[in-house]
Parts: structure tokens; C-alpha cells; sequence
């Protein structure tokens, strides 16, 4: 009983004490270069899977706002075939089916295969589901890992990509990911670069891409941002729809938020409230954006889903050289709410290197005073960047000099992010660099709750654990 509670203090002034692991620093870590260019259509990871007809690029996202729900895409290259997904608890056993619906689209000369997307609803939590697609000899089957249901102290990891792309470095992102435990992905914009191409290699890339991340994708869900890659504006092409490839590949759950777009949307998973905004698209105010993201603030139940998370492709601080203030617009619109939710996290990419910040903001400028530098505040988000996935543009390396008073750690390297959310009061959250595999975690952090993190609540917490160690009432 003894070393029990000794234990239990221990980690109680770890937990109370540590807000931030690194401390300004500025790696010195010099990537060695990998080919910065895309794999070569014959690649392994392009293969196109046998049989005629069969589904390919397959990939789940949440279907719903509560996570009792996945949707399930894929393409279908020959003909429409099937929209239907079988599905059940056991393998082999598919004791349920779904429909869903197709569609296709052209881009300039390309024609893109039937594009099924298939909502299954009404699923367990915390149970595994088997699904299959096609017939016959073409027929595949995958499966995925129902969530917990919603509860303050379901834990649970969230893996953080951005700018992926696929090249070999991407590649390296994409392994090293798959073996964190994470089960998820917070994908924060920027996917398949297809658009560096022309003409029809457009639609090329887009499916090479599909089939590439599918041995992921297919097995838990991925929750889509938007970023600059996707817009696709190519008037000598004759195309100026923005995201047409996007819109019609990548399916969202945007209508369970009572969003207008599924460009910006929010789920609730485990433990997490999970928001996802788009910097390519109107949000000043009385905009469609603006006007949904305060009605879905006002939505949010720190007492069930105590982790509120923002996902968005712009970052709003950031110090390296590329993309500085570029979104400076949107934390003036936005900035003010997220601190008075006390949302903990908002993960952006755009930038080719890595940046996690200090909780700071800067509300209170005001050009009279002279208060136009970020501040720190404990009601604000900590502000991370993972656009280093690793697409063919390469890396950001310049960084401003000095690092500003904000910026906790910074490195021009590729890697991954997770965010393994404990329970409501703490979670541990680490960067991985390519170069070290997956278990070594670069920069490191254990963070409190916005929402639980006051000393009452961690007195409360303490006295009832030990109250279940010494059995007094």
C-alpha cells in the first residue's frame, strides 16, 4: 500500500508540474536528403491490387458525430460494379450490408474510376468490425477497430500527419506512423501533390496516392483538412473549380455537425472533440465558416469530451522563414474564441519542417500600448506544425533568428506527431523524426487538460484515488 501511494505522488507532481518538455530550442539536426522527387508509377506501393474490377484505394474516415459510424471509399476502375459493403465481427462472417453511392468526375482529359462512398452506421463501441468489398475473385477484405464511446477518461492516440505527398520520404513517414499504436490520423491538409503535375498525370497521382495510403486508411480512420494542394486551380487546363479532385474523392461527415461544407466539419471521438476548419475558404465574419464554428463551439461538452482539438493547414504561429504570418488573418478572426473555449491543441501543416509552441496568445494587442508581441496565457492552445511529411518540395530549413519568446521547439526534419490523451486531466504527446524510427521521440511534452486542470479539480481527483487505495470514506 505504501509504494502504491508513493507512486501515485510521484506521478501527481509529474503531472502538476510539466506542462512543457523542450525549452526554446532549435535543433541542430541536419537531414540527410533522401531523393525529394515521387516514386516511380511501377513502385511496389502503387500496385494496383488483382482481379478484375477490383476495389482499390479504400480508406474509412468517422462517419458520424459521435463515432458510431465510418464511412467507406473506394474506387473502382473498369465499371461502377458494387456499392455495397458487407461487414460483421467476425472474419468471414459478414452478417450485415450497407449501400452506398458513386460518382465520378473528369479533370481536364482524365476520367477517375467510380468512386464509392458507403456509410455503416449504428456500430459498437470498442469493437472490431470485418468489412469486404467487391465479389468473387476480386473481392477484398479489411477490417477496423470501433472507438470507445464517448467518456471523459477513454483513452486514446491520434497519430498527426500533413503535407504527405509520395515520395520516399513520405514513404518513411507513412511506416513509421504504422507502427506508433496510434488509431487514428488527424490529417492536417496537403495529400497527394498531384497538382505539381499536368494534364492528365493529375488524375494519375491522385490514384497512385489512393493506393499508397490505403494500407493505413483501410484500417482506421483518417479525418480529412483541406490545404493549399487541393485547391487545383488550373485554368490553362481549362479547370477553375476549386477541389474538385478532393471533393469527390475524400468524403467527410460534415452534415452530423450541421456544417454547410465538407471543408470544415467536427467529430467527437473518445475522450476528444475534434474541430477541423479550412484556411482556403471564406471565414471572416458572418461567413458560412465563421457562422458554424461559433454555433459548433457552443456545442461542445468539456465534461464528456473534456480534449478540444482543432485541426487546420495554415499554422496561425510559426517562426520558419516560409509562410510566416501567412495566418495572421485567421488568428484575428478566430484567436479570441479559441482561447475562451481553452482549446488545448490546434495542429496545422503547410510548413515543411516542425514547430510546437508555448500556450501564448495575443489577444490583448492593442497598437495605442504597443502590445503586439504574443504573451503567455494558460486559457490559450498550444500551436503545433507537422508539415513535414515528406512530399517532393522539400524541406523548410531556414528558421527566424532569434526563435521567438513563443516557439518551445523547432527542427526542418520529416516525421510524424501523436497525441496519446491518457484520460480527461493529462496527455503525452511526442515528435517523431524519420531518422529514429518510430519509438524515439524527438520532442516530447506532457500536457493538462484546458478544462480539468485547475487545482480543485486535481485536489478532487487526488483525494478520491486515494480514498480507493486506503478504503476510507
Amino acid at each position: 500500500m505504501f509504494h502504491q501511494l508513493l507512486l501515485f505522488v510521484l506521478l501527481f507532481i509529474i503531472i502538476s508540474s510539466v506542462e512543457h518538455g523542450s525549452a526554446r530550442i532549435t535543433s541542430s539536426f541536419v537531414r540527410n536528403e533522401w531523393p525529394a522527387i515521387d516514386m516511380p508509377l511501377d513502385h511496389e506501393v502503387f500496385a494496383v491490387p488483382e482481379g478484375y474490377n477490383a476495389p482499390q484505394q479504400v480508406r474509412i474516415t468517422q462517419g458520424d458525430y459521435e463515432g458510431k459510424g465510418v464511412i467507406i471509399s473506394w474506387v473502382t476502375s473498369d465499371e461502377p460494379g458494387s456499392n455495397k459493403v458487407e461487414y460483421g465481427k467476425s472474419k468471414n462472417k459478414y452478417e450485415f450490408t450497407a449501400e452506398g453511392t458513386v460518382t465520378n468526375y473528369t479533370f481536364y482529359k482524365y476520367k477517375s474510376g467510380y468512386i464509392h462512398h458507403c456509410l455503416v452506421d449504428n456500430l459498437e463501441y470498442d469493437t472490431e468490425y470485418y468489412y469486404k468489398l467487391g465479389a468473387g475473385e476480386s473481392a477484398r477484405e479489411f477490417w477496423f477497430q470501433a472507438p470507445p464511446k464517448i467518456d471523459p477518461d477513454a483513452p486514446y492516440t491520434f497519430g498527426i500527419i500533413g503535407d504527405l505527398g509520395q515520395t520516399y520520404n513520405s514513404l518513411s513517414t507513412l511506416e513509421h506512423y504504422m507502427q506508433s499504436g496510434a488509431q487514428a490520423v488527424l490529417f492536417v491538409g496537403d495529400l497527394s501533390y498531384a497538382d505539381r503535375y499536368k494534364y492528365n498525370d493529375v488524375g494519375i497521382r491522385w490514384d497512385t496516392w489512393g493506393r499508397f495510403v490505403e494500407r493505413s486508411a483501410a484500417y482506421q480512420p483518417w479525418l480529412w483538412s483541406a490545404g493549399n494542394h487541393e485547391i487545383e486551380y488550373k485554368p490553362h487546363m481549362g479547370e477553375v473549380t476549386p477541389f474538385r479532385s478532393y471533393l469527390h474523392r475524400i468524403a467527410t461527415p460534415f452534415l452530423a455537425s450541421k456544417s454547410s461544407s465538407p471543408l470544415w466539419y467536427a467529430v467527437r471521438r473518445a475522450s476528444a472533440h475534434i474541430i477541423v476548419l479550412s484556411s482556403y475558404s471564406p471565414y471572416v465574419k458572418y461567413t458560412l465558416q465563421w457562422l458554424w464554428l461559433r454555433e459548433e463551439l457552443k456545442r461542445v461538452e468539456r465534461e464528456k469530451t473534456p480534449w478540444l482539438v482543432v485541426i487546420m493547414h495554415v499554422p496561425i504561429y510559426n517562426s520558419n522563414v516560409k509562410h510566416y504570418t501567412e495566418g495572421e488573418s485567421m488568428r484575428t478572426v478566430f484567436e479570441n474564441w479559441f482561447v475562451k473555449a481553452k482549446v488545448d491543441f490546434i495542429f496545422a501543416g503547410h510548413v515543411h519542417a516542425y514547430e510546437r509552441s508555448y500556450r501564448i496568445s495575443n489577444i490583448h494587442y492593442n497598437i495605442s500600448r504597443g502590445d503586439r508581441y504574443p504573451v503567455p496565457d494558460k486559457s490559450a492552445p498550444v500551436y503545433v506544425t507537422v508539415g513535414d511529411g515528406g512530399n517532393q518540395e522539400g524541406l523548410a530549413a531556414e528558421f527566424i533568428d532569434p526563435q521567438p519568446e513563443y516557439s518551445a521547439f523547432r527542427e526542418a526534419s520529416y516525421g510524424h506527431s501523436t497525441l496519446e490523451i491518457k484520460n480527461r486531466t493529462h496527455a503525452f504527446y511526442h515528435w517523431n523524426r524519420n531518422d529514429d524510427g518510430q519509438k524515439v521521440p524527438i520532442d516530447f511534452a506532457v500536457f493538462h487538460n484546458r478544462y480539468w486542470a485547475g487545482g480543485q479539480q486535481r485536489r478532487r481527483i487526488k483525494k478520491n484515488y486515494l480514498k480507493s487505495v486506503t478504503g476510507n470514506n
